[in-house]
């Protein structure tokens, strides 16, 4: 009996040693007839999307715990928890804005080469599938650029470019790259206010639902003009049909080279607005000159680039996007939570070798072994294998700037989104900005400091990373704590 005592006390024990979840694994055995559930037993686990790292779910104290003496900022903290999501592990860098921006080079090309005014070689666009029904125009990206081009492939290929009438300098045209995309908004279709069925917008009872209820809704459209400008619109509707939550976007993605001398107007950054973006020397530094706008373009195309390569695994990935102000904290604190995206609150190591990218004196940019920005990497990743979440260039969230901050979020994926229209004053159009950067003091580079810029306002200190929420059916393992008698 005391044997059998033992050895019930013993699984007792390792039962509490192993873990916090003790239910049941569930499986698919079962007789004719039982209920098992389709697909039991089998979970989706989604590959690690490249160059990209997980962030697991978790707790933070959003905001700064020590309010700031020094600038004289309250900032509110609040306890919030965040899902999983897998974040960039650098910041976008200039070869990868690149590929966005000769990406949509490329297809302008195409869709020219297409054009009778161009030679209309017709094989550059798909009309018909390949049982020769027809199916909506798009480009065909097999096939490939002329390398030898005849006169009016030719004529193609240089409508793309401008000439400086003063120096001859031949450079790609940034007022044509422009780049269209759709995002249908699944968060204001699922609204019960915005039902088509009326009878579904009041789930009480005791309530009788007008069937004639005007329901209206906003929606965000964009087209270009005769002289080649483009028109964004905000269109107030009465609610249709489904197509009401399909907002279409044109952004001009070409970055802002002018900004390195529009930020610094009594400096000789000539060098880096001539250079930075198209340079192969830059290739590995952050991307800057990206407007809000821009970045969220970016995300769009990248979500579209992957989706159309993945075939019938693509219902399970979720889109590329801006992380939220909450995500870029938490993933930026690390897992302890600290101050600075490393362990101790000093920005050098015992070696006197810096952290992170910023300024450490009031005009010794250098001190760090940098100027302005650095290649992305370069410094240590913090505990969630993510670089450069303090200094080199400060990062675009998805979040709209407010004073109240993180006390007007849920403490549950907080967020504060607002798509401003044309219209709203331009103090709507505030987006909260994270991580600090290259010209920044020590004390902007902490992972709660929080500022803003308007949306349309591209800097030369300002980059920006995606994210992708988790497609995971996976559950966090708790680490069991011993009992002690």
């Amino acid at each position: 009996m005391k044997m059998r005592n033992s050895i019930i006390a013993l699984c007792v024990m390792v039962t509490t040693l192993t873990g916090c979840f003790g239910g049941k694994i569930s499986s698919s055995s079962g007789r004719g007839g039982e209920l098992t559930g389709t697909g039991a037993g089998r979970g989706f686990t989604e590959p690690t999307p490249y160059g990209m790292t997980l962030v697991k779910r978790g707790f933070l104290k959003m905001g700064m715990e020590k309010q700031d003496s020094l600038w004289g900022i309250k900032t509110p903290v609040k306890e919030v928890s965040v899902d999983g999501f897998w974040m960039d592990d650098t910041e976008v860098t200039n070869s990868e804005y690149r590929q966005f921006v000769f990406w949509v080079r490329d297809s302008i090309l195409r869709t020219r080469l297409a054009d009778p005014a161009y030679g209309g070689d017709e094989s550059y666009m798909i009309t018909e599938d390949k049982n020769g029904d027809p199916v909506k125009p798009h480009l065909n990206w097999k096939k490939a650029l002329p390398r030898k081009p005849n006169e009016d492939e030719q004529r193609a290929i240089e409508s793309l470019y401008v000439t400086n009438p003063v120096t001859g300098e031949k450079t790609l045209d940034a007022s044509q790259m422009n780049y269209r995309y759709e995002i249908y908004d699944y968060v204001t279709a699922a609204k019960r206010r915005n039902r088509l069925n009326p009878a579904e917008r009041n789930l009480d009872t005791d309530v009788q639902v007008n069937p004639d209820e005007v329901v209206m809704i906003s929606k965000d459209t964009a087209y270009i003009d005769d002289e080649g400008r483009i028109v964004r619109q905000t269109i107030n509707r009465q609610l249709s049909g489904p197509w009401d939550f399909l907002n279409t976007y044109i952004v001009n993605v070409y970055p802002d080279t002018t900004c390195w001398v529009n930020d610094f107007q009594n400096a000789d950054n000539e060098t880096y607005m001539r250079l930075y973006f198209s340079s192969p020397t830059y290739n590995d530094y952050p991307v800057v000159g990206v407007t809000w706008e821009q970045a969220n373009a970016f995300c769009a195309w990248r979500t579209d680039y992957l989706l159309k390569g993945l075939g019938g695994a693509a219902r399970y990935i979720q889109r590329y996007r801006l992380p939220t102000e909450a995500e870029w904290e938490y993933a930026a604190r690390g897992k302890d939570g600290t101050e600075f995206p490393w362990e101790n609150q000093d920005v050098k190591n015992d070696r006197g070798c810096f952290y992170a990218n910023f300024k450490p004196d009031r005009g010794n940019y250098t001190r760090d072994g940098n100027l302005i920005t650095s290649r992305v990497g370069i410094y240590s990743a913090n505990s969630n294998g993510l670089y450069d979440m303090a200094g080199n260039v400060a990062e675009w969230t998805s979040t709209i700037y407010t004073e109240a901050g993180v006390t007007a979020m849920n403490d549950f994926n907080p967020e504060l989104s607002y798509n401003a229209a044309i219209e709203d004053p331009y103090k709507m159009k505030k987006k909260s900005v994270r991580g600090g950067s290259w010209k920044d003091p020590e004390s902007y580079i902490r992972s709660a400091w929080r500022t803003w810029e308007y949306q349309n306002q591209p800097r030369s200190y300002i980059g920006f990373r995606c994210v992708r929420s988790l497609a995971s059916t996976s559950s966090t393992k708790q680490k069991a704590s011993k009992k002690r008698k």
